[in-house]
């Protein structure tokens, strides 16, 4: 009769601690127990007083508890016997419940009725557990007296419902209630839960929350449901019981249906919830989630959880507040400290459930993953990845390919990054050391764009977490260094520049790791040794300077060992590190306010840098190669401005005399020698006086000093004979210049009459004798030329940027000069195949420049032809001077592989004579630095190139798009096609900069697009960015007529789309993008005679498929360029092109064919598949989409019977497949609920389709038959679809009550001209093809209802069936 089950031990010595601590309880001690016994003894001749006696337990008064004499489980039973055997039985429990309403109506009877009894008899003895229940307890769990107690119960607690506590803490409606849990058994569950709901509703709200919450530990399992469905009926009532109610729906087993719907309800109303009841939400949304429907609540709730807003100010003013004084606290610190907790717990529900739940991990990541805009990303998708990543090892490598996709796209940028680190810093701290190994992952990786996140990682963990996190990002980027790999080297010290900028004091802690990179300074780059010694420099010579001089003393015992080498790989480490480490010195030095102190300070560290340069000087003064380094590298500390006054006085005193002494000589001074060359002045810019004028002293220079044959080292003969090396005169004169500019504000009348100076040369003309020179002879002018090229390109440099007339009179003409030079350089290179030019810059090793070879051609191809080489000279001149203005800008300005390589073969098809290209030989010539580019505003150069260019452009137009048609200027048209490129290029490296997203940029975006506006009209002030968008893009749309060439039309289109992306309204624009690439597609471009086309597939590729993605129906674009476009081109000639689409070519189908059949599988892919609940219009909308995109798949996949090429069969085999099965999800579904109310529409897209499935299924063959592996990889996967085609379509048949109709035949093995492949099978299955034939027949008739419908259907059914039969030919 009763049940065994028990209270576990740890629950009852709690509540037995409790009751016992309330109820003031006195030591168990025997002898304390007897005294007590005859003591306060109820004394009652009640039926009650009396059974309770008998059975064994001592009623107490006061507030003395009662007392057990035997064991609580004898109690129960005696007293039921007792009762049960009763002469008066049943009359006696009224009798009993009487005396019992009777005895509790004193509230000390009551209270000590609710507490746990005492026990008389000792522990040994006793059967039951150690704790003791309470009276009300032990009656209720006998089943005959326990609805009449619980009645009792109810009607007694709501005279204390709003009653305050007790003085001893005891509150008596939860001891009331407490008496309820754990009972063995509930007589009547129905009946308790009605009374305990009806009790929630009228209770306060403090106790409505106790209540609620111990409702499972109340109600039996049968009881579930219906209080599941109350609650949920409460929980739209009163919403301050939400957390206690969800916590206690996901105890209790409830019907999926209710918690579906209270899942909803609570969906929702996540954005208005309180951040502190948030945790129990998320917890009871995840809990109820299934695996059908866990995609879809994930998403949803990734779209209504929007932590950014809850807690970014608070966040941000903490954060704040840390980084200006991390001891400090806000005063609402604990406001913030809150907000965090709660943040903190809501993803450690998350985590957990991530963690044991593979379905949640899979349904987050999936809806993270088919987020395709960027803009729709959120802080906590970024969030939920690195702790997915973090707890879930099966999963990483899943992540990173989500996180390399998505940062590819575009989707997660910088901001989103540094939003994330900013708000849940706390939380991704948790994380750190994943994050750590997920940045180390991505900087690994050879995509820059995956390398750049990996390097936001590492700097914004150092930024956000403590000094261990900060200590271990520093060793991790060391270990980086350290690797070799050039590129992670270069990243890592990038990074450490960052951090070092961010925060100084934090990265001194670490210094003595990074100091541990100078060990590794053998297999480092110049300019990463620039990096390293920039960073160790800022460290050690950073204020307080005592806690660095262990690295000072470092640095210079490195710099000094390094130059005193006699090998210049380590002499060259030596130079760096000490005009870098001056550099640093001597900026810090002018960090100091004018007080006496940093005046002396000052002082003493001038002349520690004064003789830091001195020493480096003298070390190098032996090796030109080593000097010239030493120059350039002085340079530069100057140009940069880090150099102080105090210190230039020395340079100035000593490199103008220096300079004067080593190359300058007196017009009248002829010199003297055995050279085989005569030796003329040659480009003065003026006439002078043979007495006054001055002359650079070049080929004297070179040969005295054999330079062609030493290749650049001279030995001195005699000890006291001062070594001067021509390699030396371009880097010695930017030093001079600029030094002198520096000191004179940048007026250069000081040193003027070097811009027009003649240089002792010899006549350079070639003529006859080229061919009668020696190899020694042609290399020692290649190197003449050579040095007075760079002469003259430091000359521009120097002077580019003055205002008089006649000194920019003189730099045209020294321009001029440079491009007749390198005209006559490309013939001397040419005959000289094998020659290595003069170094040009120094800090690279010779063999990383040696020029590539197999640009020397034989004589007798470059005799070919008529036109001279002044084309390719300016060309190089160019090319040369915009590709080496930076290293840093070559990535964005230098063309891509496929440009350069279709430039070049433009070049070689138009120039009837060739010649070395000096793009290869551009490591061999000083820099042009971007100032020289200020030339172009002289108003004659200006006016000549836009001539030149509408020149051209019209040209080509009247030559029908031939570029080297009569008439047209083959060199001028590619030489400004490929400027106009060019220019392109870098607007779109520009405006492409991810920083302009930064909130401190934003002016910067703003300046740059006002240049642009204000070409269109009156700059306005104060303009939004919105409108200055929208006039940039107007104006940069204006050029779409005046493009040359198609990849200038493509940068154009970036160009354009790259201002979109920052606006916020992109839409509008969108549409022009599309028209823009829909005219460029339609537009003949011109082309060589012996060219078929100037469009590199690959730019093609992009620009057909911006078009697609643009327009606003890709089904019609698509049904345009299939049904209209190629059709045109089939019935052209062999070598025209289609007239509406001029770029469709019979060479260029492919492309388009490519294009085309990915951008409709991805369109209909991302068509939502719908449900039976969408509307009437929905339904018919979506079934009309499927008919046109069937219909172009129709027209796509038959055109492989007229283009049967390989490449084309591939692209069919593997989007056939691909969007076969987007039909399967996407289309089916909609075909289930849409059969009956559009029979007709639905019978014919299933006859379409079926046509193409079978076409598929003769591809599938032909590739058979032709054996092309190629091919045949893609069949298994295309018949396993088509198999599972057919299974569906008979599922939806079923599911509309036409099982009737369905049936299956065998299809013949055909060919793409449908004519069938004999072979062994096919032949013996003939007769069984006609039974087959006649069983459609008999399945026809046999469709009572819908005959007409299955004929089709199973017609389709039939040739998908087949194809899947065919699988074992």
């Amino acid at each position: 009769m009763f049940s065994k089950r028990r209270r576990s031990k740890s629950e009852e010595k709690e509540n037995t601690t409790e009751h016992a601590s309330q109820a003031g309880k006195q030591p168990l001690s025997k002898k304390t127990k007897k005294s007590r016994v005859h003591n306060e003894v109820e004394e009652n001749d009640s039926v009650f007083v009396k059974l309770l006696k008998t059975s064994g337990i001592i009623l107490k008064t006061g507030k003395s508890q009662n007392q057990l004499a035997v064991d609580q489980i004898i109690v129960q039973k005696k007293l039921f016997q007792t009762l049960r055997k009763h002469p008066s039985y049943p009359n006696i429990i009224e009798e009993f419940i009487s005396g019992l309403e009777s005895y509790i109506e004193d509230r000390d009877n009551f209270r000590n009725c609710l507490l746990s009894c005492e026990r008389l008899q000792d522990e040994e003895t006793s059967m039951g557990a150690s704790y003791s229940k309470s009276l009300i307890k032990l009656l209720l769990g006998i089943d005959i007296l326990q609805p009449a107690i619980i009645k009792t119960l109810f009607e007694k607690l709501p005279e204390f419902l709003f009653e305050k506590v007790n003085s001893d803490g005891i509150s008596m409606p939860r001891l009331i209630i407490n008496q309820l849990k754990w009972l063995d058994r509930v007589v009547d569950g129905k009946d308790l839960t009605t009374k305990i709901m009806q009790l929630i509703s009228i209770a306060p709200l403090y106790l409505q929350h106790d209540f609620v919450t111990s409702l499972p530990e109340i109600l039996g399992d049968s009881q579930h449901a219906d209080v599941g469905k109350e609650l949920s009926d409460l929980l739209t009532e009163n919403t301050l019981l939400t957390v206690p109610i969800l916590d206690v729906l996901s105890s209790l087993r409830l019907d999926p249906k209710l918690l579906s719907k209270v899942r909803q309800l609570m969906m929702g109303k996540l954005s208005s919830v309180r951040l502190d009841d948030l945790p129990v939400i998320i917890k009871f949304i995840l809990h109820s989630v299934t695996t059908t429907d866990a995609l879809e609540v994930i998403s949803e709730l990734r779209e209504q959880l929007d932590l950014q807003h809850c807690i970014l100010p608070s966040q941000l003013q903490a954060f704040q507040s840390r980084l200006k004084n991390k001891e400090q606290r806000s005063s609402s610190g604990n406001q913030e400290n809150s907000g965090q907790d709660c943040v903190i717990l809501l993803f450690d529900v998350i985590k957990s459930a991530v963690r044991y739940e593979k379905t949640i991990s899979e349904a987050w990541i999936k809806a993270i993953e088919n987020t395709a805009s960027g803009s729709e990303h959120k802080v906590f998708d970024l969030t939920m990845l690195l702790i997915i990543y973090s707890t879930n090892t099966q999963t990483k490598k899943y992540i990173e390919k989500v996180l390399r996709n998505k940062i590819r796209s575009g989707c997660f940028q910088e901001q989103l990054l540094q939003s994330t680190f900013c708000i849940h810093y706390l939380v991704l701290k948790d994380v750190f050391l994943s994050i750590l190994s997920l940045a180390q992952s991505f900087l690994h990786s050879l995509d820059q764009s995956i390398v750049l996140f990996g390097s936001l990682l590492y700097k914004y963990a150092f930024k956000f977490f403590d000094t261990y996190c900060q200590q271990e990002v520093v060793g991790a980027l060391v270990t980086h260094i350290c690797s070799g790999n050039e590129a992670e080297v270069d990243t890592a010290l990038d990074i450490l520049l960052e951090l070092v900028a961010l925060n100084l004091s934090a990265m001194r802690l670490n210094a003595v790791f990074v100091k541990g990179i100078l060990d590794y300074l053998d297999n480092m780059s110049p300019q990463q040794i620039r990096k390293l010694f920039y960073i160790l420099s800022t460290l050690a010579f950073s204020k307080p300077r005592e806690a660095s001089s262990h690295i000072q003393d470092d640095m210079h015992l490195v710099i000094r060992k390094q130059l005193s080498s006699t090998i210049f790989k380590y002499k060259l480490v030596g130079i760096i590190g000490a005009v870098t480490m001056a550099g640093i010195m001597t900026a810090d030095s002018r960090s100091f306010s004018l007080t006496q102190e940093g005046a002396a300070l000052s002082n003493e560290q001038c002349t520690q840098v004064t003789s830091l340069l001195q020493l480096v000087h003298s070390c190098s003064k032996q090796s030109p190669r080593a000097s010239a380094l030493y120059y350039d590298e002085f340079a530069n500390l100057i140009q940069e401005g880090k150099l102080a006054s105090k210190a230039l006085e020395w340079v100035g005193q000593t490199i103008f005399n220096d300079f004067q002494d080593a190359f300058v000589v007196d017009l009248c001074v002829v010199p003297e020698g055995d050279c085989p060359f005569p030796v003329k002045a040659l480009y003065g810019l003026e006439e002078y006086n043979s007495r006054d004028g001055i002359a650079i002293n070049l080929l004297p220079l070179l040969f005295s000093q054999d330079f062609a044959r030493d290749g650049g080292r001279m030995t001195s003969q005699e000890s006291d004979q001062k070594l001067v090396s021509p390699l030396c005169l371009a880097p010695y004169f930017r030093l001079l210049r600029l030094c002198v500019e520096r000191q004179h504000n940048g007026n250069l009348e000081e040193i003027d009459g070097l811009l027009d100076c003649p240089v002792f040369l010899t006549d350079l003309e070639p003529g006859e004798r080229l061919e009668s020179m020696s190899v020694k002879e042609h290399s020692f002018v290649c190197s003449l030329i050579f040095l007075t090229l760079n002469w003259f390109r430091e000359i521009v440099n120097a002077f580019c940027r003055q205002t008089s007339p006649e000194m920019k009179g003189k730099v045209l003409t020294r321009l001029k000069h440079i491009v007749e030079l390198q005209r006559i350089l490309e013939k001397y290179l040419a005959v000289t195949p094998d020659y290595v030019p003069p170094l040009a810059n120094f800090d690279v090793e010779t063999l990383d420049v040696t020029p590539h070879t197999s640009t020397a051609v034989s004589a007798k191809i470059r005799k070919q032809g008529k036109i001279g080489g002044r084309n390719r000279k300016a060309d190089g001149s160019k090319t040369s001077s915009l590709d080496s203005l930076s290293k840093e800008d070559s990535s964005e300005c230098d063309p891509t592989p496929s440009d350069r390589s279709q430039l070049e073969k433009e070049f070689k098809g138009k120039e009837e004579k060739t010649s070395v290209s000096l793009q290869n030989y551009r490591a061999f010539f000083r820099e042009l630095d971007i100032e020289v580019f200020s030339i172009l505003h002289c108003g004659l150069v200006t006016k000549f190139i836009l001539d030149t260019e509408m020149h051209t452009e019209c040209l080509a137009a009247e030559n029908q798009g031939v570029a080297d048609g009569p008439g047209v200027k083959v060199q001028e048209y590619h030489i400004m096609s490929s400027s106009y490129q060019r220019l392109l290029q870098i607007f779109h490296g520009l405006f492409a900069w991810s920083g302009f997203f930064q909130p401190e940029n934003y002016n910067l975006l703003c300046s740059a697009l006002e240049v642009l506006t204000s070409r269109l009209k009156q700059k306005e002030p104060d303009q939004a960015l919105e409108e200055l968008l929208s006039q940039s893009f107007h104006y940069l749309q204006n050029f779409r007529h005046s493009v040359p060439t198609f990849q200038c039309a493509l940068y154009l289109i970036k160009l354009l789309m790259v201002l979109l992306e920052k606006s916020t309204a992109p839409t509008q624009s969108k549409e022009k993008i599309a028209s823009l690439a829909r005219q460029f597609l339609c537009r003949v471009w011109p082309h060589g005679e012996k060219e078929k086309s100037s469009i590199p597939n690959d730019q093609l590729h992009i620009l057909l498929s911006i078009y697609l993605e643009h327009t606003d129906s890709v089904l019609k674009a698509i049904e345009e360029i299939a049904g209209v476009g190629v059709p045109e081109l089939i019935n052209s000639p062999k070598d025209a092109s289609s007239s509406t689409f001029p770029t469709l070519t019979r060479h260029t189908f492919v492309i388009f064919f490519r294009v085309m059949m990915a951008e409709l599988e991805k369109t209909v892919k991302g068509l939502q598949a719908g449900t039976a609940a969408d509307s009437q219009q929905i339904h018919e909308e979506k079934l009309l989409y499927w008919n046109m995109a069937v219909r172009d798949f129709t027209i796509l996949i038959n055109l492989i019977k007229v283009f049967d090429s390989r490449p084309v069969l591939h692209v069919c085999l593997k989007y056939g497949r691909l969007f076969v099965e987007a039909f399967l999800k996407q289309c089916m579904p909609l075909l289930d609920f849409s059969f009956r109310k559009h029979r007709e529409d639905v019978l014919s897209l299933l006859e379409t389709f079926q046509l193409d499935t079978r076409l598929l299924h003769h591809l599938c063959g032909h590739s058979k038959i032709h054996q092309d592996t190629k091919l045949t990889k893609h069949v298994p996967l295309l018949k396993k679809t088509l198999e599972l085609l057919v299974c569906r379509v008979k599922a939806m048949l079923v599911l509309n009550n036409c099982r009737e109709a369905f049936w299956l035949g065998n299809l013949k093995n055909r060919d793409l001209q449908g004519e069938e492949i004999m072979s062994q099978n096919s032949q013996e299955s003939t007769a069984d093809d006609i039974g087959d034939d006649t069983s459609s027949q008999v399945s026809k008739s046999k469709a009572t209802e819908d005959g007409e419908e299955d004929e089709t259907s199973d017609g389709e059914k039939e040739q998908d069936s087949d194809a899947s039969d065919d699988d074992s030919d």
